[in-house]
């Protein structure tokens, strides 16, 4: 058998030497010293309970005067469509101690209009358990007395 030799052929063409380069060290910027450290009151979540609608509204209100519900029902009614009236004619209202009530911003919506509106009320806000502010009932309506 016949032994294959192969011939390499020399390259005539000879490249120069690459240059070795070595990175600049590039001087790290000196940390800033650090803040004092602040504490940040986080938004606390409203954990919402269940919804207050007219006829419960109704009897708080019956229960906490001690009138009765025919009496105290067209109040609350027109109550709340003057109240519903001055939100729609975009009025600020300042009703305490329930609170300052005022219109972020609103969306026209094809069944009706949503309302964005803060509520801020003060920090002495009014307690359920208190008792009504007697200059605030009717005055032709007298409290119940404990004879009655």
């Amino acid at each position: 058998m016949a032994k294959s030799t192969s011939t390499t052929r020399a390259s005539k063409t000879t490249k120069a030497p690459r240059k070795k380069t070595t990175p600049k060290a590039v001087a790290a910027p000196k940390p800033e010293p650090a803040a004092p450290a602040t504490v940040v009151d986080a938004p606390k979540p409203v954990v919402l309970g269940p919804m207050m609608r007219k006829p419960e509204l109704i009897n708080a209100v019956v229960e906490k005067s001690g009138l009765k519900k025919k009496d105290v029902k067209p109040i609350v009614e027109a109550t709340l469509a003057v109240l519903g009236a001055a939100l729609q004619d975009n009025r600020e209202l300042n009703l305490q101690p329930m609170g300052k009530i005022k219109v972020n911003r609103e969306k026209i919506k094809p069944n009706g209009k949503v309302m964005i509106a803060r509520i801020r009320q003060s920090k002495d806000a009014f307690s359920a358990t208190a008792d009504p502010d007697p200059k605030d009932l009717d005055p032709d309506v007298a409290p119940p007395t404990a004879a009655e």
